[in-house]
């Protein structure tokens, strides 16, 4: 584990990538392997995907994962990702999708965070078990308390507020894009460091999110989603992949078996 000084340096360098002149992009690893060769395709800042690997250890979505083994699986990610750095580098940062915290008080998240070696965290605002979202106010406070648990742990966490308005289709679609500022003007206020709003997809709806909430914006890039350099032109200031690299990955491997399965090596095909 890294000392307090070194931790919080990470993470404020982590920080202070919220604020470039282009996005921050963050490709998505779910285990020691995947993170190893993000690192080695030059990417000095990496996530995890909470969905990517609870699927790859067996369980469902949605804190379907015992936090025992999510927060085990994040530490290899991070222990990946640190063995393919080259020498004389900046170490790499990670930043972890922990869902809505698996139950655990702010103090112990951020222990566990900490433990994990990972400079920032996902934070959703919608319950996994009945798919609605938890009240602004009850996500204020949470976001709040982890805030202060990480001020107090001598970390400088950055903190992602994930607002589930999009993905869970909640209320009037006419109304949607507001309430779904409402809730991020708020979280950052709160003290998050930057807004998901996941699954935003439109041209439109994304630039006036960026202009609207006055804080950083992390867009979850999909085929639906305006290309990488339009999310520039945007004002986005972080873009992730969720699940996508490894749906991508296990569907070449569905492409290798297949050539197996015609009677050719994999090269052969």
């Amino acid at each position: 584990m890294t000392n307090p000084v070194t931790r919080r340096a990470d993470a404020e360098r982590f920080r202070t990538l919220h604020h470039g002149q282009g996005p921050l992009v963050l490709p998505n690893a779910w285990d020691a392997a995947s993170a190893a060769t993000l690192v080695t395709a030059g990417f000095g800042a990496i996530a995890t995907s909470s969905g990517a690997i609870s699927r790859s250890l067996g369980y469902s979505d949605g804190e379907g994962t015992p936090p025992a083994e999510a927060f085990a699986a994040t530490a290899r990610i991070v222990a990946g990702a640190t063995a393919a750095r080259g020498p004389g580098l900046a170490p790499v940062l990670v930043t972890a999708d922990i869902e809505t915290g698996y139950g655990l008080s702010a103090d112990a998240l951020v222990e566990r965070l900490v433990r994990a070696g990972v400079v920032g965290c996902n934070l959703e605002d919608s319950d996994p078990r009945t798919g609605q979202l938890v009240p602004a106010e009850q996500q204020v406070e949470r976001i709040g308390a982890v805030v202060r648990a990480a001020r107090a742990a001598n970390t400088g966490l950055v903190v992602n507020a994930r607002v589930d308005v999009h993905v869970r289709q909640d209320g009037p679609e006419a109304t949607r894009l507001e309430r779904s500022m409402g809730r991020a003007r708020r979280y950052l206020a709160a003290g998050a460091d930057c807004v998901f709003p996941i699954m935003l997809s439109e041209d439109a709806d994304i630039g006036a999110y960026v202009k609207g909430v006055g804080g950083p914006v992390n867009v979850m890039a999909r085929p639906s989603t305006p290309g990488l350099g339009r999310l520039a032109e945007l004002g986005v200031a972080r873009v992730t992949f969720g699940s996508g690299l490894h749906r991508a990955a296990l569907a070449a491997l569905a492409g290798a078996a297949e050539t197996i399965r015609q009677g050719l090596a994999p090269w052969e095909g």
